[in-house]
């Protein structure tokens, strides 16, 4: 017997040192996301070898049996079936099917931070991270000449693109003002001042210096999410009132934003004109050869394979915008729904509302979870951003991490109580 208890003993041990090692990793898998995708890559490696060892069936089975960890692996599932029936090459379909592996690490993720009381470090782990891209981000445009990407148009951006790089100064804006609300409440007024001033420097980051057109849609959707959720609709009227006043400032003051919304208009009526090679235009074309592809296969769709080949399939003898062959047709439903049809497109609705569900009720957590959430449906109007590396990251992290922590305060299915301001 007291072999076996040194067995067990050794065993805990080891198991709670991988436990601890998989924590760590994971904050520096946040760490990397504004920076590096290759780093990101290796530590998410990493971090499944430290992490696969401490789970047991029995709990892998209880967070894929919930909504919110099951459709995640269901869209997968349906993925794989897919290679079925695409037709394309078999490098092909494993290419389509890569983007859909990330999903299967929201499930992990909710054990390791369900029983974990570090969930909270990764949160901020990710918010320094960021924040020092800020710094650098401005320190960059002040001294342009001591940037190291000297063919990148835009020195602001020290790391990735401007798309990324707005995205994450949102999502860490928001989570920066949920944090104020909370501590305001508890009477920190100087930490609620100071995140405030810290939101409203990555706000103006965007606008100044690396603008995305995506993300002026994704500011005022949150800022009425927010306002509505915590005040009724009156609240979020106000809250999108104080952004107005604010972007108005932003607009009068930067023409690189002001040049970077108005060039819409002028791509669309060059798109009419017959002239797709503009931003907007190639969208507008990608959208429209995209919702042929699903006419073709509305309920299963064309199959599981990288979209360049579905696109070059598909466009042979072809002119015009029907000839264009892309690897992104820039729309998250659209990315699912040429591959899987309708019955991956719902699979898609049922894991965000699963998730945004998770998130009611969830405090602090849940909160800033819903942020996540919301930033991805919004932004994938236009990307595909669940298929993207970054923002894709982004998302299986920020709802795996802040779902565990959710999970863990409630010890319960969330997703029924209501939701209460931080």
């Amino acid at each position: 017997m007291r072999a076996i208890d040194v067995i067990t003993s050794a065993r805990t041990v080891q198991r709670e040192r991988l436990q601890t090692m998989a924590d760590a990793v994971a904050a520096a898998v946040a760490v990397s996301l504004p920076w590096s995708t290759s780093a990101t890559g290796v530590l998410v490696v990493l971090w499944l070898i430290a992490l696969l060892p401490t789970l047991d069936l029995a709990t892998i089975r209880r967070e894929i049996v919930t909504p919110a960890g099951g459709l995640p692996v269901a869209l997968c599932g349906l993925a794989v079936l897919g290679l079925l029936w695409a037709d394309a090459s078999w490098a092909g379909r494993f290419e389509g099917l890569g983007p859909y592996f990330k999903l299967l690490m929201i499930p992990l993720l909710f054990a390791q931070f369900r029983r974990s009381d570090r969930g909270w470090e990764v949160l901020a782990a990710y918010l320094v991270s960021v924040l020092v891209l800020l710094a650098l981000s401005w320190i960059l445009t002040v001294w342009p000449q001591l940037s190291w990407r000297a063919n990148y148009p835009l020195p602001g951006v020290p790391a990735k693109d401007y798309i990324a790089q707005s995205g994450e100064f949102v999502i860490a804006a928001f989570v920066l003002l949920v944090l104020a609300a909370e501590t305001a409440n508890a009477g920190r007024r100087m930490f609620a001042a100071l995140s405030v001033a810290l939101a409203l420097a990555l706000f103006a980051n965007v606008a100044f210096i690396a603008p995305s057109r995506t993300v002026l849609v994704v500011i005022p959707v949150l800022l009425v999410f927010l306002g509505v959720s915590w005040a009724g609709w009156k609240g979020g009227l106000a809250l999108l009132f104080a952004g107005l006043v604010l972007a108005g400032i932003a607009w009068s003051a930067s023409p690189f934003l002001r040049g970077r919304v108005l060039v819409v208009a002028a791509d669309i009526d060059q798109y009419r004109a017959g002239q797709v090679n503009t931003s907007s235009g190639l969208r507008i074309a990608f959208w429209q050869r995209s919702i042929a592809l699903v006419e073709q296969a509305p309920i299963l769709g064309n199959g599981t394979a990288a979209f360049t080949d579905t696109f070059r399939r598909t466009a042979t003898g072809s002119t015009g915008a029907e000839s264009i062959v892309t690897g992104n047709p820039h729309n998250q439903v659209f990315a699912v729904a040429i591959q899987l049809g309708l019955v991956g497109t719902g699979l898609l609705a049922a894991m965000w509302a699963a998730h945004l569900l998770l998130f009611r009720g969830g405090g602090t957590a849940g909160w800033i979870g819903l942020i996540v959430v919301v930033q991805n449906i919004v932004s994938s109007l236009f990307n595909s951003h669940l298929f993207d590396f970054t923002q894709g990251w982004t998302y299986v992290f920020g709802v795996g991490v802040l779902g565990g922590l959710v999970l863990r305060s409630s010890r319960s299915p969330a997703g029924l109580a209501p939701v209460s301001p931080p």
